[in-house]
């Protein structure tokens, strides 16, 4: 795999630090996109400097994960959001409650959706800010 290609997965992805890394090496001209990934030494990486622009989000990442709050013994409220905190704390704004649990569920992790099935990553495509509700499911 090219460092190309990896370097566009941690984009894809979300996979900060990794990025950070790759874009610090790139910087420093240790190596190139078109380098083949394995040529990436993280002993060449100045991780003081690499901390910092993790810190100052330097590539501006931001992280939002999809969180599953049960409402009640059937049913469930999936969120959109940054951290588990702010799915709790939007849940409680959008339906007056607590709920009763919250999980945080994979972005690949797919759904049936009318006659097709889709990921929560490529739906998280849908909406233009977050955090916000994806949709509810009630179980029977």
């Amino acid at each position: 795999m090219l460092v190309k290609d990896l370097y566009l997965d941690c984009l894809l992805y979300e996979e900060s630090s990794l990025a950070h890394y790759i874009y610090h090496l790139l910087a420093e001209r240790k190596i190139s996109l078109e380098d083949d990934s394995s040529k990436i030494d993280l002993s060449q990486v100045n991780h003081h400097k690499v901390t910092e622009m993790i810190q100052n989000n330097v590539l501006g990442f931001h992280k939002v994960g999809i969180y599953s709050l049960k409402m009640n013994q059937k049913a469930f409220a999936f969120i959109y959001a940054s951290s588990q905190e702010e799915a709790i704390q939007f849940y409680k704004q959008s339906f007056h409650k607590a709920p009763l649990n919250c999980h945080e569920y994979p972005l690949e992790c797919e759904l049936t959706r009318g006659n097709g099935v889709i990921s929560f990553r490529d739906m998280k495509k849908e909406f233009g800010s977050f955090p916000t509700i994806a949709g509810c499911f009630v179980r029977g």
